[in-house]
């Protein structure tokens, strides 16, 4: 039994180390144990390294938001999940070769699931998927705009915006990553700047966009909202300059606007645990067929875990880095 540990918050490759463990036992009745294939490291996991994150547990402590995993073994009284199933799993410290969890914690995941894609179905899809129906109403040819289109959530945002029918603005850093967000089926791509909103209208020939998606923050988060009709709504859902977002009162009162929040785990609490599960069954599913997809970069062992959060801190990387504690995935 391996897993990660922090004995200190700080630079994530030098305060996180893998360590041998006492073994996680058997079962207790409405528990479950299950092998870890394989976690993502996820930007909120560094945060959770540096300290900075909103949850801030006693030292020693164990990173990871997500995982997949096969069940080696159930308690009495779990029904939903036998052993060799595939699961993800809502609690948290992932980042280790074994958990026992909560049996509502373990949301079985189709059996085909490519291993690596099934790793990052945890977060980032449910993310994109509600934040495109539990915000606004939107409908067929609305328009959204997001910035970090090009991050593995605006990336997803892009494919399920266009199942659905929905028209995205997508912003981007860089210029080089259009071709690929085309490919997914953006209809615009542009990259930031002071006169966004100038270059918005043109390129969507003056639409209405109800809906605009932000996790830059700061001054972004201005430049999102000058694209959005007024009484629209802006969502920020992270903030890549570690700002807080920058609102003007011409925006809140004269436009109407309105400004609101994303964070996963609390609108996921408004839903009963079978509405959680059909959620991942669809979203499953959807990863099955293909439809939804995300890049890998690399996938390392867990005792590399130094080299694996250097390379997560590396520019120009394409995809996720993917860790894989018993070497299933490769």
């Amino acid at each position: 039994m391996k897993r990660i540990e922090l004995d200190a918050y700080g630079v994530p490759e030098d305060v996180a180390r893998c360590v041998e463990a006492p073994d996680i036992g058997a079962p207790g009745a409405g528990e479950v144990v299950f092998d870890v294939i394989a976690f993502p490291i996820n930007p909120a996991d560094i945060g959770f390294c540096r300290g900075t994150y909103r949850i801030k547990p006693p030292l020693p402590a164990t990173p990871g938001a997500e995982c997949v995993g096969r069940v080696r073994a159930v308690g009495d009284g779990v029904t939903h999940v036998k052993a060799g199933d595939l699961v993800i799993n809502l609690a948290r410290e992932n980042w280790a070769s074994q958990r026992r969890v909560k049996a509502e914690d373990a949301v079985p995941v189709p059996s085909g699931l490519d291993l690596r894609q099934a790793a990052m179905l945890r977060i980032n899809p449910p993310t994109a998927q509600l934040m495109l129906s539990d915000l606004v109403e939107l409908k067929p040819g609305d328009w959204v705009i997001q910035n970090v289109a090009n991050s593995a959530v605006g990336r997803l945002v892009v494919i399920l915006a266009k199942a659905r029918g929905l028209r995205t603005v997508n912003v981007t850093r860089r210029e080089d990553v259009f071709p690929e967000l085309m490919a997914l089926g953006a209809d615009i791509c542009l990259t930031d700047g002071p006169d966004l909103a100038e270059r918005v209208a043109v390129a969507t020939r003056g639409a209405t966009i109800p809906l605009g998606l932000d996790a830059v923050s700061g001054a972004a988060t201005a430049r999102i909202a000058a694209c959005v009709k007024d009484e629209g709504t802006v969502c920020t859902y992270g903030s890549m300059t570690g700002e807080a977002p920058s609102v003007s009162v011409a925006d809140v009162v004269f436009r109407g606007l309105n400004f609101t929040g994303f964070m996963l785990g609390r609108f996921m609490a408004r839903r009963s645990a079978e509405e959680i599960r059909a959620i991942y069954a669809d979203l499953g599913d959807q990863m099955l067929k293909g439809i939804i997809h995300a890049p890998v970069d690399s996938v390392y062992a867990i005792e590399d875990i130094r080299e694996a959060l250097i390379r997560v801190q590396t520019g120009g990387r394409n995809g996720k880095v993917l860790v894989s504690p018993g070497g299933e995935v490769a």
